[in-house]
């Protein structure tokens, strides 16, 4: 499609195009309302001189007779721009007047006509216009007086030429403002489908230009870059998720295989069988709950896991952890202990304490014994090194010294994983 055919079928070149045709027919209807009324206007002023002139000359005719009629008629139709008169008998000869000709039968019918006339001293032999009136007089004579209409005519002309040019400098500048905004329209459009052809090619990074005019376009640009970022971020998120199962599954399904060949091999009585299978059933279910982990944290970032949100104290849910894995820690050389404060939250319970379960469960089973221990602490604030708060989405956070739960992702394993991102998403927002 060539650049002129894109323009023209922009939205923006057609509604130019719809208003150009209402603004342009709203014109002419105006130009014509104002020759028509200009028109009547002449057509009342000529009636009523003619009407004037009519009833002067009957009353001469009934104070002087004939004579006088003629008389009057003569030195009227010998002015300067002059009225049209005419004189005739009962059989229809002329008896004074300044009209050499007529159309046939106007002066057979009285009242008001317009008619083709020619005056007696033109040379010109073409017709004119003019609108008369008829009167019968005593004795079957007729009096004929009117006036031309050329006036009317060239006034009119005038009208309707300056109409035809107004039309047409409405319809060129109009077409000149559609064509200049809709290749504006076109461009901002040209750019953001090249914007989108590089998000469609995989580049998420792209943004949608926004200007500086505030318009509908820049608003929409505003908010498609909105949508673009949080697709970015889910897609970051996506590949974070995938790259965590496939580093959280890889080992112990290896281990899995791993055991059925070593059963395969070596095994020779029933004992050593049902230990391997054991064994194997053992490691199953340690995926099972790596599948139930991941089950969670779905869940949890499709909002799913808020139904059973309620208030309750994060110190219980800290002591109550503390509690349940103490031996765990004391067999290991460890020791665990709980720092705790009133820490009201609104989440859900069973999924935070999961979590706290597996950032203790991973420091237990990865963590390495100093001889100054950081404290298990519920606070509802987050604190910097320097021990001031620091806001924390309302969550639960670790202290100082200890990694935020957002950097043991990658370090979960089987049966212990997702702890982190469940605790994040089980928050009142």
């Amino acid at each position: 499609m060539t650049a002129f055919g894109k323009l023209i079928r922009t939205t923006a070149f057609r509604l130019t195009l719809a208003y150009l045709f209402l603004f342009a027919l709203f014109a002419a209807s105006l130009l014509g309302y104002f020759a028509w009324n200009t028109r009547r206007m002449i057509t009342e002023q000529i009636t009523t001189t003619v009407n004037a002139e009519v009833g002067v000359i009957s009353d001469i005719f009934g104070r002087r007779g004939l004579h006088g009629l003629i008389l009057t008629i003569e030195n009227r139709a010998l002015r300067p721009g002059a009225n049209l008169y005419l004189v005739t008998t009962p059989a229809g000869l002329m008896v004074a007047g300044n009209v050499g000709a007529l159309a046939p039968g106007v002066m057979a019918t009285s009242g008001w006509s317009e008619t083709a006339y020619r005056r007696l001293d033109e040379q010109d032999t073409a017709d004119h216009r003019a609108l008369v009136r008829v009167t019968e007089l005593d004795n079957g004579f007729r009096l004929l007086i009117g006036r031309d209409l050329e006036e009317r005519r060239r006034l009119f002309g005038i009208v309707a030429k300056a109409a035809q040019w107004s039309v047409l400098v409405v319809v060129v500048l109009g077409l000149g403002g559609g064509i200049f905004v809709a290749r504006r329209v076109l461009r901002r459009i040209d750019a953001m489908t090249g914007t989108t052809q590089r998000i469609m090619a995989g580049d998420l990074s792209g943004r949608l230009p926004v200007g500086r005019s505030g318009d509908e376009l820049d608003r929409l640009a505003e908010n498609l870059n909105a949508m673009l970022e949080r697709i970015e971020a889910l897609m970051m998120g996506l590949k974070e998720v995938s790259d965590n199962i496939a580093h959280d599954l890889k080992t112990p399904l290896t281990r899995l295989r791993n055991r059925a060949e070593e059963a395969l091999a070596k095994s020779g009585s029933e004992a050593e069988y049902r230990s391997a299978l054991e064994r194997t059933i053992e490691e199953s279910d340690g995926l099972i709950r790596t599948f139930n982990a991941l089950l969670m944290i779905a869940r949890a970032e499709s909002g799913q896991a808020r139904g059973n949100m309620d208030d309750f104290d994060a110190a219980d849910v800290a002591r109550g952890i503390q509690e349940l894995y103490e031996p765990l820690a004391e067999d290991d050389g460890m020791t665990l202990r709980v720092k705790t404060e009133s820490a009201p939250l609104h989440g859900n319970r069973e999924l935070i304490s999961q979590a706290l379960a597996n950032l203790v469960e991973n420091a237990i089973k990865y963590g390495k014994p100093t001889a100054a221990a950081q404290p298990l602490s519920a606070d509802s604030r987050a604190r910097d090194s320097g021990g001031r708060p620091k806001a924390c989405g309302g969550a639960i956070c670790a202290t100082r010294g200890e990694p935020h739960p957002a950097r043991l992702r990658s370090r979960i394993k089987s049966g212990v994983g997702g702890g982190d991102a469940a605790w994040r998403r089980t928050q009142a927002r």
